[in-house]
């Protein structure tokens, strides 16, 4: 599976953005999906995970709850993350990441669990 991240950028606190992440390969389905940030000097942090069924199997770390946002779309092999109410501490690079999942409503948090990383995509949140 290789992935592509797509949507970042440069935006306002209190402003929002939209990024994609484009899966290649087969079987996107089989796939949970998760998004993963890594801010300068820190490391790599869980943000959110679909379950490979996507709808409300999700998981969210508490720093985005209520402001952030998974889906998944399987015919188009495209997962996204809606990021709303952006503050300056959202500034980061972002990772889209996939883990083979042998069940339907499993929603990885942890880095290692994840087998595929796409490149990542710099968002920066200015006060």
């Amino acid at each position: 599976v290789q992935l592509v991240e797509s949507g970042g950028g440069l935006v306002q606190a209190g402003g929002y953005l939209r990024l994609s992440c484009a899966a290649s390969g087969r079987a996107f389905n089989k796939y949970s999906m998760g998004w993963f940030r890594q801010a300068p000097g820190k490391e790599r942090e869980f943000v959110v995970s679909i379950s490979r069924s996507g709808g409300m199997n999700t998981k969210y770390s508490d720093s985005v709850k209520g402001r952030f946002t998974i889906s998944r779309d399987n015919a188009k092999n495209t997962v996204y993350l809606q990021m709303n109410s952006l503050v300056p501490d959202d500034t980061a690079i972002y990772y889209c990441a996939a883990n083979y999942a042998r069940t339907g409503f499993y929603t990885p948090s942890l880095a290692h669990e994840y087998s595929y990383w796409g490149q990542g995509t710099m968002v920066t949140v200015s006060s």
